[in-house]
């Protein structure tokens, strides 16, 4: 691909190269072995978990209503990345349009907002199963799923259509190396000639004010939680309380504590944290929590163990 060679590019006309991982370029071919590994089993884990929820009547709960969503998110989380990835460590296929950029941005954003949204909804549901049994049914109807589910989606959309804006207003003056295997919004913006005061405010703003609020809803819902449980005389009932949250929690850590370390690593901690190490953990991080999500609510999931059994219980009968 040739060199940019003059001031201002047409967007139409820009290609970028995505370098993949810096540093570790001869390790490439290894690395994407178990990324490769994990998405495979990322895409066939939360489909056999979307299925299941799908045709096992017994599942049609408002808690697995919530679950579908994030395996669904999941597996086009990874899918929006992994082949992409893939083919920089395969095959050198570094270059991308800017428009496919972009889309892969929006893609990659979007999809992690509503991940989170999906989340505080599955704290809320907690709450209302622990805090306010008797009003459960009541409060989390049919109805009122679908709608939680609804703005989790649109308020994702809204949150992150003005990305698309904001870097296709910049103006680019040629340069194209992205030091990363995917495209996200500060590493497109950063190859801007123009001030990106605009992109750095709103990408924090977003952070604080939808992921943030999020993690402090969830908080305050799982507080709530533990104050109740704690009242309960049962030691016994203490524990099967605290059991029904103990996926979700794991599901929470794994989400946000990678996302946070790959946000603030990419804005403060430039010079004490080795880029190699920021790009691998943001490689990671989109199937990584997609592989294991289907595992740790298979393993705590009483209604999904029994249901593998059964399906598999023909195959080992007919063997």
């Amino acid at each position: 691909m040739a060199p940019f060679s003059y001031n201002h590019t047409n967007t139409q006309d820009m290609w970028y190269v995505l370098i993949g991982i810096p540093g570790l370029e001869d390790s490439h071919p290894w690395i994407s072995i178990p990324i490769c590994s994990m998405y495979v089993l990322a895409v066939i884990g939360n489909s056999f978990l979307i299925f299941l929820i799908v045709t096992e009547r017994s599942l049609h709960e408002p808690m697995y209503f919530f679950l579908s969503m994030l395996a669904l998110a999941d597996v086009l989380l990874s899918t929006a990345t992994a082949p992409k990835m893939l083919a920089i460590f395969w095959f050198q296929s570094m270059d991308i349009s800017f428009g496919s950029c972009v889309s892969q941005m929006f893609f990659i954003h979007f999809i992690f907002v509503a991940e989170s949204a999906i989340l505080l909804a599955m704290a809320f549901d907690r709450y209302v199963a622990i805090c306010h049994p008797l009003r459960y049914t009541t409060i989390l109807t049919s109805s009122a799923t679908g709608k939680i589910g609804i703005a989790a989606v649109v308020r994702s959309f809204f949150i992150c259509l003005p990305f698309i804006f904001l870097v296709y207003r910049l103006r680019y003056c040629g340069r194209n190396i992205i030091p990363h295997s995917y495209c996200e919004h500060m590493g497109i913006a950063r190859l801007a000639c123009d001030s990106i005061k605009v992109n750095i405010i709103y990408g924090l703003t977003v952070a604080l004010l939808s992921t943030g609020l999020d993690i402090v809803f969830i908080i305050m819902s799982y507080t709530m939680i533990l104050c109740t449980v704690f009242q309960i005389p049962s030691w016994a009932a203490r524990f099967k309380a605290l059991n029904t949250c103990a996926s979700h929690i794991c599901v929470i850590l794994m989400f946000y504590a990678p996302a946070f370390f790959s946000f603030f690593a990419h804005r403060f901690g430039g010079k004490t944290i080795p880029h190699h190490i920021h790009i691998l953990v943001a490689n990671l991080y989109v199937v990584v929590p997609p592989m294991l999500n289907p595992i740790i609510y298979g393993v705590k999931t009483k209604q999904f163990q029994d249901r593998v059994m059964l399906l598999f219980s023909p195959i080992s009968t007919c063997c």
